[in-house]
């Protein structure tokens, strides 16, 4: 039988694919048959339901000493573009989430590499909030902040990690992946955690009982034979850990950063490999289409190519606005509600933990 029929079929009947089978697939399967194989893929892991929750994004600070040519969040200390919260700032932001909020369940912090925050200023930011919402799950802290949080602090990252679930951590947000293959990363940001610490950081969370996501950044200057590999090396770590509960894939964002003459990716691209991830990650529970990156339009496609879940409510979001993303802020709980059920599925509020909640 030829790769090409081995493929398909293996795709079509939600077998194991090789990498090979993937690339193939990839390269030479229009979106439609790919999109078809990896709806009932979701349809064996979920159902016709479709997830999100009611979350709230704190970027502590954009100082940071990483310098990554693909990001344009950062910026070094005294630009004046530069900021960084106190705790008294993010008291401030988690008071007027109570105050406006109905139905918070995340907490959801993603920062930067801080040339002079020690590594208490951390520790005291999720007392502080745990405090304030002692029943709201923390998800915060990539895996390239716990390897920069050891090194400051002088501890290894098991020690880091219970430290901070001590202090109120709930799981991670598996970003800072990007591609794990370093010689991409030499290129992309070649100042921060490699492949082999992410993947060290990740399986040590799992293996201490703490849930992680998965994610990876693409449409830059990696090969297709590396974005999909990235997916194995996913599947390879969930194969031994089980910790983690969603992928969610990024595409690159070129304005303002290191590499503006990249071509934008294109909604068909997006959604591509949105579909293939569905069909390579099968020990991975969800896979997301997260909107503020996709666009609403494009997101609420990605749910008949494999997504089942939107992520959340989000109310601010930094990062990718800063490279170019033109999307809202928020989306209301009736807005994701409406969107997943003109896409004919049913709509699942859920706890970071993928608790049915309505």
């Amino acid at each position: 039988m030829s790769i090409q029929e081995t493929a398909a079929r293996k795709a079509a009947n939600g077998q194991r694919l090789s990498l090979t089978e993937a690339l193939y697939l990839y390269k030479n399967v229009g979106l439609l048959d790919l999109a078809s194989w990896a709806r009932q893929a979701k349809i064996r892991q979920s159902g016709n339901k479709v997830y999100y929750n009611i979350n709230r994004h704190i970027n502590l600070s954009n100082i940071c000493t990483a310098s990554c040519p693909l990001c344009a969040f950062s910026c070094e200390e005294g630009d004046r573009r530069g900021f960084m919260l106190t705790k008294e700032d993010v008291i401030a932001k988690i008071k007027e989430t109570i105050a406006t909020v109905k139905g918070l369940t995340e907490i959801h912090i993603v920062s930067s590499l801080h040339p002079h925050n020690d590594f208490n200023y951390y520790i005291e930011i999720l007392q502080t909030i745990k405090e304030l919402l002692p029943h709201v799950h923390i998800q915060a802290f990539t895996p390239v902040e716990i390897v920069h949080f050891a090194k400051i602090s002088g501890k290894s990252v098991k020690d880091v990690l219970h430290i901070l679930q001590n202090a109120g951590l709930d799981s991670l947000p598996g970003g800072g992946a990007e591609i794990l293959d370093d010689s991409v990363r030499r290129i992309i940001c070649p100042n921060k955690a490699t492949s082999a610490q992410w993947i060290d950081t990740i399986k040590t969370a799992h293996k201490i009982g703490m849930k992680t996501n998965a994610s990876e950044l693409y449409g830059h200057v990696e090969t297709i034979e590396q974005r999909l590999q990235h997916l194995f090396t996913l599947r390879d770590i969930q194969d031994e850990t089980g910790g983690f509960q969603a992928f969610i894939s990024f595409p690159f964002f070129p304005a303002n950063t290191a590499f503006p003459d990249i071509k934008p990716l294109t909604a068909y691209e997006k959604l591509k490999f949105i579909a293939i991830s569905r069909l390579v990650l099968d020990n991975i529970p969800h896979v997301k289409a997260f909107w503020m990156m996709l666009t609403q339009p494009v997101a609420q496609f990605a749910l008949a190519c494999g997504a089942d879940d939107l992520d959340g409510t989000v109310e601010e979001e930094k990062i990718i606005h800063a490279a170019g993303a033109a999307t809202g802020q928020k989306m209301t709980t009736a807005q994701l509600e409406q969107v997943i059920r003109a896409a004919g599925c049913i709509p699942v509020q859920r706890d970071s933990l993928y608790n049915e909640i309505k």
